[in-house]
């Protein structure tokens, strides 16, 4: 009888320790008793406005980005970048013309003509009880159709084409921005009970039109729009650990931790305008993950409210043996499973270096095979993106006007050493940048394995430039995409992973897919297809 006893006794203590990570009650992630509490900061200037007027007042309504930042062509005819937000704000690039104009096809005097402002923005839907029971539960509402049209999109080429061209037939009925979390728990017990439907809303930077309202939804529809919810709320040094809101703003948290000698190190490609709980949301990777992680690696707990109440784990511990794990079940639920209020995440020292470098490669293919050992050996940078020809000479299009006289005498050495003395054939040619970052000692040992290695593919070191200039792409891309439809040219990326063994015959299928396609459908020229590899695991087969 008792060793029956002690077996039930087991199995209801598994069960309960798996339930407790399944927490439906309104509690806050446990603080260390030696933690840092941290407590917002009032606006003392523009910079520190509401995150939504920010917002709003800044970007762009019918493309990515901000406002002030856009490709123009200027009264000279060059190819201009505007602003002064990036390295290169205020820059021309007298290569870009030319070689949009011969390798792409552009017709840079054929300009379309989009909207100048929105309009055919459908009526919105109200349901009054709703709005009546959450009165007082935000910071925040706005039925405004500018709000609504902001919140009713991602950033695919689809997207942005309908904001110029077209329209979509059903967006968010109202924007509504919490502040709290015991805010998201009311607006969400509300929308049960008076059948109205939520979408989480973070940075508006996706990719998979998991923002767009199904057009034959009759029920209204609230985007709940979490950039007020934007704050560190402790800190701790010891275990290295942070409680973070999850609308925070990816630039914005890193500039938060800084002041304490802290990182995150999560840096996706949209890392201006995305927010922690849109990373969390969308299992999000970052370009130096070979350092710090994806993002499921880096948070240890997440609040959500879902329409049964607040789930969360009861620990926030490195590891523990007992599962299932509510986070692997919210991570990449795109907000089908509620909505995410804050995480306890893993943080780091500030790195003593960072250095950019880049090697070139006789062709892809060998470059390929570099990355491969690079990951195999576990001797990675926090970052190595692959380029095949076609996109390293795009990047050499957007380098800026230089008016030192001896430019040109540089470019000339740099082109002859490349062909007569390295042997190289610049119609083969393959680069990849590199980022490094860490203690001093680390980085500079690091980057002697990682040059040995490429030089046993016969690969060498290309310097720091052309490792700057890859990575400003990376932020340049959806704007030189919002660019092209001035001229009538459709730009889009997308991105797969691939075992090492079917990499190359991926890229050259879907090449070839996609010109045979464009030949197929009559298209004018032939489409400009280039391709990257920009992450590598050490897991990979």
């Amino acid at each position: 009888g008792s060793e029956v006893m002690d077996d039930y006794s087991t199995a209801l203590f598994r069960v309960s320790t798996t339930l407790g990570h399944l927490y439906p009650q309104n509690r806050s992630s446990s603080q260390p008793a030696d933690s840092i509490q941290l407590t917002p900061t009032a606006a003392t200037n523009e910079r520190d406005l509401p995150p939504f007027v920010r917002r709003e007042t800044q970007l762009r309504w019918n493309g990515w980005g901000y406002k002030d930042t856009e490709f123009l062509i200027n009264d000279d005819g060059q190819i201009q970048l505007t602003g002064s937000r990036y390295d290169l704000s205020g820059k021309t690039f007298p290569l870009f013309r030319l070689w949009a104009e011969e390798k792409v096809g552009w017709n840079l005097a054929l300009q379309s003509h989009p909207k100048t402002q929105p309009t055919d923005v459908p009526a919105p839907i109200l349901n009054q009880p709703f709005l009546a029971a959450i009165k007082g539960q935000y910071l925040h509402i706005s039925f405004a159709d500018s709000a609504r049209l902001l919140h009713g999109h991602g950033h695919t080429c689809q997207d942005v084409y309908r904001l110029r061209y077209s329209k979509f037939p059903r967006v968010p009925d109202v924007v509504i921005y919490p502040g709290r979390h015991e805010n998201v728990e009311s607006i969400v017990a509300a929308a049960n009970q008076h059948g109205v439907v939520i979408i989480p809303y973070g940075g508006g930077t996706s990719v998979t039109h998991s923002l767009e309202c199904p057009e034959d939804e009759k029920r209204m529809i609230v985007s709940l729009d979490m950039h007020e919810m934007n704050q560190i709320k402790w800190i701790d040094k010891k275990s290295l650990t942070a409680c973070v809101e999850a609308g925070v703003v990816g630039k914005d948290l890193e500039a938060k931790l800084a002041l304490h000698g802290l990182c995150l190190g999560h840096e996706p490609d949209s890392v201006e305008f995305s927010t922690l709980g849109g990373w969390i949301a969308t299992r999000a990777s970052g370009m130096k993950k070979n350092v710090y992680g994806n993002i499921e690696d880096i948070v240890l707990r997440i609040k959500m409210v879902s329409s049964k109440g607040t789930l969360e784990k009861t620990t926030q511990l490195p590891r523990i043996s007992a599962g299932p794990d509510i986070n692997h079940i919210i991570l990449g639920s795109e907000g089908t499973l509620g909505v995410i209020t804050e995480a306890v995440v893993r943080v780091r020292s500030l790195p003593q270096e960072k250095r950019y470098g880049s090697i070139v490669f006789p062709n892809f293919d060998v470059g390929v095979a570099c990355l491969k050992e690079l990951a195999q050996a576990r001797t990675l940078p926090a970052s190595i993106r692959l380029m095949d020809n076609a996109q390293f000479f795009f990047g050499m299009a957007l380098k800026p006007k230089d008016d030192s006289r001896f430019s040109h005498v540089f470019d000339s050495i740099k082109k002859l050493y490349l062909t007569k003395w390295k042997g190289v054939d610049l119609n083969k040619l393959s680069v990849a940048t590199l980022l490094f970052e860490g203690d001093t000692d680390y980085v500079v040992n690091l980057e002697k394995k990682v040059y040995a290695i490429a030089a046993k593919h016969g690969g060498f070191a290309a310097g720091e430039e052309n490792g700057k200039r890859g990575y400003f792409m990376t932020f340049m891309i959806a704007y030189l995409r919002d660019f092209s439809f001035n001229f009538h040219y459709l730009a889009e990326s997308f991105e797969t992973s691939v075992s090492w063994s079917n990499l190359l015959l991926l890229v050259n299928n879907v090449k070839d897919k996609i010109v045979r396609s464009a030949a197929h459908h009559g298209f004018p020229t032939e489409p400009f297809v280039c391709c990257r590899v920009t992450q590598v695991c050490t897991s990979s087969p």
